[in-house]
């Protein structure tokens, strides 16, 4: 149980720059991980485990990407009691993102938005980073070998993986191919962004030849790497809630084309992830900063996740993997998420707003049904 309330905390973080707030809360982390201080914040998990893709999550809720892009906190942010946590996005060369200021607070709406642009520290430092944590170690431990499944270590682990911005939109594979031979070892399930609204032209690639085509390249590099690494590690391709029930009906044919047997079975090979933040204000207009470049997150995108979930999962058919994330700010919106049709969930801004409580918060209200 968390020490220090979150509460305390955040009147200060709140009284900085939203970045600064940002980069001083990880780098607290990654130097109390793995001290007796990291009690000051650590939550205990709840056990609620589910099998999705093949893997086995010990709870519900996991962490977005995005809030922790190097890797450097995976085991002070599982102590907040996650049962999966997804870091990234990774791009194959270390990259500075958008000119700063690139993060701005709208509380009101209890939302933030960012143009951060994948800013990380390439691909090498990255995977440095994950060997690194004691999550890593503890499967090396266990194993002997490479990480993989059936080992004892009680989170999973996302990696989450984009294209350089001076990459131009018809080499983008590459990029994405590039990072997946990097993180396939140290992976549970990695995850393909390509929805993010900061990155020019990104989102082309949910289009239908586009997304096939990488869809396409992505599984003849697994096959290769499974077979190296003797295990198949799911790939989850992360969407946009700022599309047409016609695109999104697009997206879900193609995931299914790779993602279910002949008989329509999930295959555990494929799973998508919905949401992203938007490009839409609709929800924000006439509050500081609503005119500001970016995605927007936090409240204001629960419902129009929920709506992608939704149509995902009518589309896609009972067993094909969902991870939920946006909007998610209560046990409440943890379980609308499930009821739209999620197996599972993330938060990111919620954590910012209303801190590690509500990781155990939104878990047992999934657990109980609430």
């Amino acid at each position: 149980m968390s020490l220090v309330p979150y509460a305390l905390a955040r009147p200060f973080l709140f009284g900085l720059d939203p970045e600064t707030a940002h980069d001083i809360t990880l780098h607290a982390l990654a130097r109390l991980q793995g001290t007796p201080l990291q009690w000051a914040y650590c939550n205990g998990r709840v056990d609620d485990p589910v099998q999705l893709a093949g893997l086995t999550f010990p709870n519900r809720v996991g962490l977005a990407a995005g809030l922790d892009k190097n890797a450097r906190c995976i085991d002070g942010l599982g102590a907040m009691g996650f049962g999966f946590v997804e870091v990234g996005t990774v791009t194959p060369r270390a990259q500075s993102g958008n000119p700063k200021p690139r993060m701005f607070r709208l509380p009101k709406a209890n939302a933030l938005i960012n143009r951060l642009g994948f800013n990380n520290d390439g691909l090498d430092a990255f995977i440095a980073n994950v060997q690194r944590s004691a999550l890593y170690k503890e499967r090396q431990k266990a194993q002997g070998t490479q990480p993989g499944s059936n080992r004892p270590a009680p989170m999973l682990l996302g990696l989450n993986i984009g294209k350089n911005a001076t990459t131009p939109i018809e080499h983008a594979t590459q990029d994405y191919l590039t990072c997946l031979d990097g993180v396939y070892p140290y992976a549970d399930y990695v995850t393909v962004n390509i929805s993010s609204p900061n990155t020019q032209n990104l989102r082309s690639l949910q289009s239908d030849e586009a997304l096939d085509a990488l869809l396409n390249a992505v599984t003849q590099r697994r096959e290769v790497l499974s077979q190296r690494f003797g295990r198949l590690v799911p790939v989850f391709v992360k969407i946009a809630p700022d599309l047409t029930a016609d695109q999104i009906d697009v997206i879900a044919d193609t995931l299914k084309r790779y993602g279910t047997d002949a008989t329509g079975t999930a295959n555990n090979a494929w799973g998508v992830i919905a949401t992203n933040t938007t490009l839409s204000r609709d929800a924000v207009k006439g509050l500081p900063h609503d005119n500001e470049t970016g995605g927007l997150s936090g409240a204001p995108v629960l419902a129009m996740s929920n709506g992608v979930i939704k149509q995902l999962r009518s589309r896609l058919g009972k067993g094909f993997p969902i991870i939920g994330v946006g909007g998610i700010l209560s046990a409440h919106d943890a379980v609308s998420k499930i009821k739209a049709g999620a197996d599972i969930v993330q938060i990111y801004t919620g954590l910012i707003y209303k801190g590690p409580e509500l990781v155990k918060e939104a878990a047992l209200g999934i657990k109980n049904g609430l």
